[in-house]
Formats: C-alpha cells, structure tokens, sequence
C-alpha cells in the first residue's frame, strides 16, 4: 500500500521548533520539512503516516547588534555585573521523527550550538575601565524529545488540530570555559543542567494549493547549572504557505490496469488463457521538482532568568519575526532556507538585540 507522503512536510516541522527562538536566552530554535507546502518554523497540526520516519540536519544562525564598548563600561562601573556582549549564535541539530500511528508522531532532535563574540566591561579600577573579551562557547546542547498527538482531523474541511506535549532533557554540556579559564556563566554553557517541560497546541487548515497553520507553545523552565533558572518561554507561530509549481508524484501513482495488449481475456472467452499475463500495474510517474513559498511570524515571550534566587533584569523579553522562506522538494527530499528580520524587539534591560536570523537545511523521508 502506498504511503501518503503528502503528510511529511509539516509533519517533520514540529521536531525543529522546539528550542525556539534564541534572541532573549542565547538558547537557539529551528525548523525543518519535507515535502507539500507547508511552514518552516511554526509548527503544524499534520503527523507523519504510520509506521514513516522522517530525518534531517538543520543550521541555524543568528547575528546580533552588538554593545558598545561605552555601555559595557558603564554597566561595570555601575555594578550591573548581568551586562553581557554576544556577536552569533550558531547551531546545527539532527533531528528524526517517526509515525507511530497515523495520528501520533514522536520526535527528537540532538544540536551542537556555539555562542561567539561574548564580551563583558570590567571595572576593577573604575578609572580605567576595560572590555574583556571571553571568547566563544561550542558544545553538544539539550536533546529535546516532541510528541505530537492529532486529535481533530477533518478531511472534508481540510483541517486539522494537534495537542504537542514534550520534554527537554539535560544532556548538554555545562563546563565550557572563557579565554582565561573561567567558567561562562549559565547563560552562554551549551546546555542548561535543567528539565523542561513542552506544552502546546497546533492547527492546520489547507485550501488547495495553500496552507494556513499556527501554534502556541510553553515551555516550563526548570533550575540548572549553577543554580540558574533560565526562565519559561511561551512560543507562538504563524504561517502562510503557496505550493507555487511541482507536487509529489507518488501521491497520484496509478494502481489500475491497462486496457492494452496486455489485457486478460474476458471471462465470456473462458478466462484467463494458462501462461497470460493476468494483471500489471502502471507504473507510478515520475517525481517533479516541487517549490514553495512561505511567509512566517514567529514570536516568542521570556520570562527573566533567576540566579541563586537573584532575579536578572537584563534577560527576557519579546521578539517576533517576520520570515519568508523557500522550500524545494523532489521525491523524498526537501531543502529549505527562512531569512527573519524582528519586527518587535522589547528586550528588557540591556541587552545585545537580535538584528536577523537564517534558518536552513535539507530533510530526508522514508
């Protein structure tokens, strides 16, 4: 029996959002897909068939606006030791999903996240204070793990409604160090020493050649390394899609008989006559390339991290981006690239603001 693969694109989305945006943690997010339009980072209600794994290796980069060496001074001079610099954030993740059941989806994904450019003042003679600069800090992160459970699936309608429950385990390292062997503060390490929980909800609604989906997603922090609670996140996604040219040619194979040569003889002839051939199904078309656009908003709120039960005023705040992508598929392949620029940025107290985000990677399903 053939397996419908025009579920795998937005399917294959959820296992890469889950790590969200890193504009107020410095912790990166994502996302991924594999086939019919469908979005890149928002996550969408449609699962994997059953029984289908879906796999793929995502690169996320992040520029930031970087301090200036005056206000990293000034923050020193002034005691507000929270003040940090950062240049990038980089991360390339692994992720695999798997179909247990047409409606259920599991999924995890494994990133390697580096922090550059990290900086901060020093004003051990405050007449002359000074920047440090500390370095750069790589290293395996959290391995989060997604299930997806689609509850509402109305195909008359084309609309579908998925509840996303998960967790994030703390398998990252936490032991990186600066240039001059000091430990980075929680912040900046790799993982983050904590459990979180994932909770959410996710809608699809497909019109033709479009897709509508949108997703809220929290994410319940826990306390970590150093005694550092890094703060809940609450996620929320939109996104339009447009499959512009191409589709997925096993979709629409053929399993009929030909009315050729070939054909059996009729049962008023006595059957079948011993040695013909009875039957023969034509044979699938061949795949087309398939190209998509989408426009995303993808939003996040963080919540203030808390140290050793000593609140950050500079950490946490809202950001969303606006993000439009291209997605090219063929067979069971699929690449994809969104380009975000924030169109909110409320930071709270001072810190480094995001100034755009790339998103790429090629997917794989089977």
């Amino acid at each position: 029996m053939l397996k419908d693969r025009t579920r795998l694109p937005a399917a294959f989305a959820f296992t890469c959002a889950t790590l969200v945006s890193p504009a107020l943690a410095h912790h990166p997010g994502g996302g991924g897909n594999t086939g019919e339009a469908g979005p890149i980072f928002t996550i969408p209600a449609s699962t994997l068939d059953e029984g289908q794994f879906a796999v793929g290796v995502m690169f996320e980069y992040v520029r930031l606006r970087t301090l200036s060496d005056q206000t990293l001074t000034s923050a020193a001079i002034a005691g507000n030791e929270g003040v940090h610099d950062l240049k990038t954030i980089e991360s390339t993740s692994a992720i695999l999903a798997y179909g247990v059941t047409h409606d259920l989806t599991v999924g995890m994904r494994v990133p390697w996240v580096g922090r550059t450019g990290i900086r901060e003042g020093e004003a051990t003679d405050p007449l002359n204070p000074i920047v440090v600069d500390r370095g750069s800090a790589f290293g395996f992160s959290d391995v989060t793990f997604l299930g997806q459970y689609r509850f509402f699936n109305d195909k008359k309608a084309q609309t579908e409604v998925a509840v996303l429950l998960g967790v994030k385990a703390p398998t990252g390292v936490t032991n990186r160090v600066d240039n001059e062997g000091q430990l980075f503060d929680a912040e900046f390490q790799p993982g983050t020493g904590a459990w979180n929980g994932l909770f959410g909800l996710a809608v699809t609604k497909r019109f033709g050649s479009w897709s509508l989906d949108g997703n809220v997603l929290y994410i319940l922090s826990s306390t970590g390394t150093q005694d550092t609670n890094l703060g809940d996140r609450f996620l929320f996604n939109a996104a339009l899609s447009y499959r512009l040219t191409g589709g997925t040619a096993e979709k629409n194979a053929l399993t009929h008989m030909h009315l050729g040569a070939d054909r059996p003889e009729p049962m008023y002839h006595g059957g079948p006559k011993e040695g013909s051939v009875h039957s023969r199904a034509e044979p699938a078309a061949s795949p087309t390339p398939a190209l998509e656009l989408v426009v995303e908003l993808n939003g996040e709120w963080h919540d203030k991290q808390v140290t050793a039960d000593v609140v950050d005023q500079n950490s946490g705040g809202t950001v969303i981006y606006l993000a439009p992508g291209v997605r090219l598929s063929y067979d069971k392949w699929s690449t994809y690239a969104s380009f975000g620029i924030p169109v909110v940025n409320q930071q709270n107290g001072i810190q480094p603001e995001p100034s755009w985000r790339l998103i790429t990677g090629v997917s794989l399903a089977f």
